[in-house]
């Protein structure tokens, strides 16, 4: 028997769109880094942004845009990469098995011998797999622009930017696989995971507004991944625990849930 079939089949077949989303992400990139010097880099835009409510600022996350690590997180962690590979999360995580059951896929996969736990597994990791590639790509293109755009991006801080995107975005794929796996609807994966998306961002946000709010990005998955600014300062460690732990546990989640319910229904 072929090792790993449903990982196989997952990757082969869905290869057309992940080239889709890989161009989507690399235009996002090659949109936006070059026009740093002009943007990010011209003393308008810091006069501009010296006129704005602070509190606004910090809420659109344009604190630091005058600086190229700042200028990366503004324009595509916190906003057009994020939003890629979120929305491509929650579909993939979505279809892997709530998708399949409600299609009647499911029970014909696990009729040729496929064990549901195997099911699990197998799509879990082609979602992994094709998020992992998205976020390989933004950081080669990254450090492909990172000299012609005068970013000044450290490797490791870029390579911690690129774990903390990968981490937030398989935490929001992994909610939809095993919401998926625990209520075999496709309704309710898709919007456990964009709503968990969602609210990540958006308490991320009012927490930056004031001190008395600071506390509500303690619940935010965004915040874990990106409040310890990677891309200036490198790992954090804890908030990365934070979002592989999670997902690490929502995959246990899935694979008891899956197991015990009854799908012939």
């Amino acid at each position: 028997m072929t090792a790993v079939p449903l990982l196989r089949r997952s990757l082969a077949s869905g290869w057309r769109a992940l080239l889709g989303w890989s161009l989507g992400v690399a235009a996002a990139l090659l949109l936006y880094l070059p026009l740093f010097p002009a943007i990010g880099g011209n003393a308008d835009m810091r006069e501009l942004l010296d006129t704005l409510p602070p509190e606004l600022v910090r809420t659109i996350g344009y604190d630091q845009i005058t600086t190229g690590a700042g200028y990366t997180q503004s324009t595509f962690f916190g906003l057009m990469g994020f939003l890629l590979l979120t929305i491509a999360a929650v579909s993939w995580g979505t279809a892997a098995v709530a998708g399949d059951e409600e299609n009647g896929a499911l029970e014909l996969t696990l009729a040729h011998g496929v064990s549901r736990r195997q099911v699990v597994l197998e799509r879990s990791a082609a979602v992994a797999a094709r998020l992992a590639w998205l976020c390989l790509l933004s950081g080669v293109l990254i450090l492909l622009l990172n000299g012609p755009a005068g970013l000044d991006l450290r490797e490791g801080n870029l390579a911690a930017g690129i774990a903390a995107l990968l981490g937030v975005t398989l935490l929001t794929a992994m909610v939809a696989i095993a919401v998926g796996a625990l209520t075999g609807r496709r309704a309710f994966a898709l919007g456990a995971a964009a709503g968990v998306a969602v609210l990540g961002y958006a308490l991320n946000a009012i927490g930056n507004q004031t001190e008395d709010l600071a506390w509500l990005k303690d619940w935010s998955p965004y915040a874990w991944a990106f409040r310890e600014a990677p891309l200036v300062n490198g790992a954090d460690w804890g908030g990365l625990a934070l979002l592989y732990g999670l997902s690490a546990a929502l995959l246990v989640v899935a694979l008891v849930a899956l197991d015990r319910r009854d799908i012939t229904g």
